[in-house]
């Protein structure tokens, strides 16, 4: 369950999750932020970089940005997705190119996917749970890409 959003500090334009790993499913995900038509064109984006991950065997994706926040207009969305069981072959080669500022990405998938490997690289995942403005945490949404998880694409 994604909880209600929180003020984490004065100086943040708009409130966020409350700090955290929130898990969630892909319908879960479009129900809480795909909540108007700009919302939902930039999660379209966002489901079909899911289903290029889950193809190439990515287990855990991570959703953020001001996507997942009160931002009436988010610009795009940020993510992060596990490489653990990646098949490199399979994988769509925009999500490995991030060059002029992830452009090739911003383009096909309407926002950004950075590759984290877990358990080892978690300092990454932190930097993502912190507010932009005011350095406050905040929360990001874990999805599963998985059936099992209970997301269906």
């Amino acid at each position: 369950m994604i909880p209600d959003f929180v003020s984490v500090n004065v100086s943040a334009p708009w409130p966020v999750l409350p700090p955290g790993i929130h898990d969630a499913s892909l319908e879960e995900a479009a129900a809480r932020f795909a909540t108007t038509p700009h919302r939902a064109w930039l999660f379209g984006g966002f489901v079909r970089a899911v289903e290029a991950l889950r193809f190439a065997g990515c287990s855990t994706i991570f959703l953020d940005g001001s996507f997942v926040t009160a931002k009436p207009h988010p610009g795009d969305f940020d993510g992060l997705w596990d490489l653990n069981g990646v098949d490199p072959y399979a994988l769509d080669p925009v999500l490995l190119d991030f060059h002029n500022m992830r452009a090739a990405q911003k383009a096909k998938y309407f926002g950004e996917m950075f590759l984290v490997q877990l358990p080892h690289q978690l300092g990454l995942l932190p930097f993502f749970q912190k507010e932009k403005f005011s350095d406050a945490p905040k929360g990001i949404v874990r999805i599963s890409p998985s059936p099992a998880h209970g997301a269906t694409i």
